[in-house]
């Protein structure tokens, strides 16, 4: 069924009803051919790929058979080893560095994609930064802008740079945070733009639905990624994830089936949606 088929008219004089009396009938089957890769011919560029979420969400789609692009700051030597793991997988990728608030790369990016593998699928916005304050009178300009330039404005930034590529079908999964929903008093302008990627997607979704171009989120909490040693003192690393019902850190790889499903076909009817894995974090999505 297309997104605009009207049923025709009937009605069951019986509840639960049956199926085999309904015309048409129900889907039930799955979607994606037996013994088939889910993301087979697909190319997914992944911003931030080089480790953490990203590089699990590469390995995931690399699994399924995509070709992976992925987009990084400066971190050569984690990128290279995401590179040759997916290799070991049997799949291809690419690697590009560089910044992604800059529109400018942003777009040479998606440009040096269809140069390298002629097509680009599927979109994920996962890079980030963060940097901890206590207080909103220490928060810079420059910390400020920094922080939307790599956290929203890139998202805006590569999507426009996608659009020209993006056919029916598409997906675009941005990378939003637990703290869009609960906030975080040390994470005050980063939590600002978790809570603009959600605004983000929910607008986006509604904009290219009419392009069959599926956009969604997922929104994790406490997960173990390079950006946590990297933020926090070795004390608030010792007790990281601890807070959630789940007592625990969430590992990448648990993070990452969020984001193989919001780009197979399971998930043709989603958009605008956000997916929570969190801990067990109950959250007003």
């Amino acid at each position: 069924m297309s997104e605009t088929t009207t049923l025709p008219r009937q009605h069951q004089t019986k509840q639960p009803g049956t199926q085999a009396a309904m015309h048409p009938e129900p889907a039930s089957a799955p979607q994606a051919a037996p013994n088939r890769k889910k993301l087979a011919h697909k190319v997914a560029l992944i911003t931030g790929g080089d480790s953490g979420i990203g590089r699990a969400v590469a390995l995931a789609y690399a699994n399924e058979g995509a070709k992976i692009v992925i987009v990084y700051l400066d971190e050569h030597a984690d990128a290279q080893e995401t590179q040759q793991l997916i290799g070991e997988y049997g799949g291809e990728c690419h690697l590009i560095a560089g910044d992604v608030g800059s529109e400018a790369f942003c777009r040479d990016a998606v440009a040096e994609t269809i140069a390298t593998f002629g097509r680009l699928d599927i979109l994920v916005n996962n890079a980030a930064r963060q940097e901890p304050c206590p207080r909103i009178e220490e928060i810079t300009e420059t910390q400020l802008e920094k922080t939307f330039r790599t956290n929203i404005f890139s998202m805006f930034f590569m999507v426009k740079a996608a659009m020209p590529y993006l056919v029916a079908g598409a997906r675009i999964i941005n990378t939003a945070s637990v703290t869009a929903y609960k906030g975080s008093p040390q994470l005050l302008d980063y939590s600002a733009t978790k809570g603009a990627i959600v605004a983000f997607t929910r607008s986006l979704a509604q904009q290219l639905i009419k392009n069959q171009i599926h956009v969604n989120a997922v929104a994790p909490g406490p997960i173990w990624t390079p950006l946590i040693p990297a933020t926090f003192t070795e004390e608030q690393v010792q007790h990281f994830g601890a807070n959630v019902p789940m007592q625990r850190p969430g590992q990448p790889n648990e993070v990452a089936p969020s984001y193989l499903f919001l780009a197979t076909d399971g998930a043709s009817y989603m958009s605008g949606q956000v997916l929570h894995p969190n801990g067990g974090e109950v959250v007003n999505s």
